[in-house]
């Protein structure tokens, strides 16, 4: 392997435990990023020369280095990803019953730009940098001798892709994807849309909010609102948890009717309405309707997907918990999330704290909640902890 020098002082973050090198932090004096090719393992050394690791180079990305192994002079390959893959394969197991959850999730499991979802047996693969592109072959065969899949398709759809100059694309590698999988969450059966074309995101399902779902059930009041619904994670925990009358709300027609048979095969006795076109627009003609729920459940997308992007999605943040708490009863509840990283749960909670003092509403925040177990957060990467969850309760002043 070539070498990989840093600019003096730029090794600290790196020795402290973050697997990033930015491209200005490279000293491309000694060693062109342009020299390597997308995707080449290159020994990372300090400006000394000391060598500080193994990563993967993209020259076309901001992240230049994406360090996967400490030990200096290993190359990465099939006996690296073994081992991390059967150690994520190990916590998992002894987190969950079933077999439904993120088994491998990229820096958290210390494979940089590797994600994967289990439905049983079918995985969901995003390779998201050039390090795991060059690698694919190997992690398929890796994942195919460990869980021994039916079907394996790939969801290289990610804006992440682009950044890192790769195409987008989604190609069944193993086998034959249905139009919907079937998930085990919380004691409750789902079946959720996987192909792009029927309605599926990301890697098919949202595994990261399993627990914040229990919330639903826990504070579940006759009237509920899922919006940002997808396939009604929420909304079907809020039914099993004795809901009434589920109103679901997202801009896909695919996840409404997803979420709709949800529903109906946990709790064929409540009723479901379905709300069907842009979130904020529908929230604000259901407040000015006069429509009011005993529990709001918003999960919108990323608002803040750049810190450049900061002011226009904070101000969508704003926006749509303000619309949340004027939908609710008095005494009822608002779980409201965020899947931005540069949007701090403090700030969230501030802005919540905001809409309530100008409302003269008083609220009681009950439970702070983040990502699953199943998306561990490398502790030196605050990048990693991206979810949070508020449940709050909310009572006339």
């Amino acid at each position: 392997m070539r070498q990989l020098f840093l600019k003096k002082r730029e090794d600290r973050r790196i020795r402290a435990g973050h697997l990033w090198v930015f491209s200005n932090e490279v000293d491309v004096a000694r060693a062109p990023l342009t020299s390597f090719e997308p995707g080449e393992p290159v020994t990372l050394c300090d400006a000394s020369g000391t060598p500080l690791g193994t990563g993967c180079v993209n020259p076309a990305s901001l992240i230049a280095v994406r360090l996967l192994i400490r030990t200096p002079g290993e190359e990465p390959g099939a006996d690296l990803l073994r081992k991390r893959l059967t150690d994520a394969l190990d916590l998992r197991k002894r987190l969950f019953d079933a077999p439904c959850y993120r088994l491998c999730h990229s820096e958290g499991d210390f494979v940089p730009g590797l994600v994967v979802d289990r439905f049983g047996d079918i995985l969901s693969v995003q390779l998201n940098t050039a390090g795991m592109e060059r690698l694919r072959q190997t992690v398929l065969e890796v994942l195919t001798d460990l869980v021994r899949p039916s079907v394996i398709v790939l969801r290289n759809d990610t804006a992440s892709r682009s950044l890192e100059g790769l195409p987008r694309e989604t190609e069944t590698v193993l086998g034959t994807l249905p139009d919907e999988v079937e998930l085990v969450e919380n004691g409750v059966t789902f079946r959720a849309p996987m192909a792009p074309e029927q309605g599926g995101q990301k890697t098919g399902w949202f595994y990261d909010q399993r627990f914040n779902r229990l919330e639903a059930a826990r504070h579940a009041g006759p009237r509920v609102l899922d919006a940002f619904c997808y396939a009604g994670g929420f909304g079907v925990m809020a039914a099993r948890g004795g809901a009434r009358e589920v109103t679901f709300l997202d801009a896909s027609s695919a996840a409404l009717d997803a979420a709709g048979a949800n529903l109906h095969r946990t709790a064929p006795e409540a009723g479901v309405e379905r709300l069907h076109g842009d979130a904020l627009t529908l929230l604000a003609e259901l407040r000015d309707a006069g429509r009011r729920f005993d529990l709001v459940c918003l999960d919108p997308p990323a608002f803040i997907k750049r810190r450049k992007d900061a002011a226009q999605g904070l101000a969508a943040y704003r926006r749509v918990n303000d619309l949340g708490l004027q939908l609710l009863e008095d005494g009822g509840t608002l779980i409201t999330c965020s899947c931005s990283h540069h949007l701090e749960t403090d700030t969230l909670q501030h802005l919540l704290t905001q809409s309530l003092a100008r409302r003269g509403l008083f609220g009681q925040l009950v439970r702070k909640g983040y990502q699953g177990p199943d998306h561990p957060v490398h502790p030196a990467m605050p990048e990693t902890a991206y979810l949070k969850a508020l449940t709050l309760r909310v009572r006339r002043a």
